[in-house]
């Protein structure tokens, strides 16, 4: 458990700016069409979520990655409205699956701008999702409202998350290691008190030893 707490403490250790960079710039690059599937986004956001210790932390990451996710989904947005449906034979699409291609035209059609909100929270999907609306020809002023709502809720949610983790790892080891001081102190007491009772036991015997050669 010191292990992660002090990962998380070298983590918070680096200047605030850098963080956000590199947060950002993944963020950024999971939001564009299939670069997710190479760039640890959303993991990375738990992971920079943990040094969030206040509220004008949260608030700036908060801006940063939402700024990011939605440039991010414009890129893609841009792609499927310059390329269309060849996208779907593009091999980037092809090694994250057609199948997901698919599913996000079919989610566009039946919800239109909401699907976009909607996919924010989904995985894998999300990647496509704005490639598949300017593919689709969905009008860019629905779009981005969308885009942004599902951005900021995204967001929001995550670095909550990560946010939260990070407090409670430090809590937690506090806990385990005064659980283990309570523990290792009980194990002493227990082998001084076997370390006695083996010692009298062994003097018993030697005193009735003792006394039958006396008797013989």
């Amino acid at each position: 458990m010191a292990l992660l707490t002090d990962a998380l403490e070298g983590l918070a250790g680096l200047p605030q700016p850098a963080v956000l960079a590199v947060t950002g710039a993944l963020t950024l690059a999971e939001c564009t069409l299939g670069v997710g599937f190479i760039a640890p986004g959303e993991s990375a956001l738990l992971l920079a979520s943990t040094t969030v210790t206040s509220v004008p932390r949260f608030l700036v990451m908060w801006l940063v990655v939402s700024v990011c996710a939605v440039v991010g989904d414009s890129i893609g947005y841009y792609l499927g409205r310059r390329y269309g449906d060849r996208l779907r034979e593009s091999g980037v699409v092809r090694k994250i699956g057609q199948e997901h291609w698919d599913k996000a035209g079919e989610l566009l059609r039946r919800r239109g701008a909401w699907a976009v909100f909607f996919a924010r929270f989904m995985p894998v999907v999300r990647t496509l999702v704005p490639a598949s609306a300017g593919a689709s020809k969905l009008e860019y002023r629905r779009f981005l409202p969308a885009s942004i709502a599902g951005a900021v809720c995204w967001s929001a949610l995550h670095i909550g998350i990560g946010s939260a983790a990070g407090a409670s790892a430090k809590y937690i080891e506090s806990v385990f290691n005064g659980v283990m001081w309570v523990l290792m102190g009980l194990a002493v007491v227990v082998g001084v008190v076997v370390v006695l009772r083996k010692r009298r036991k062994a003097a018993a015997g030697a005193a009735g030893a003792r006394e039958l050669e006396e008797v013989a």
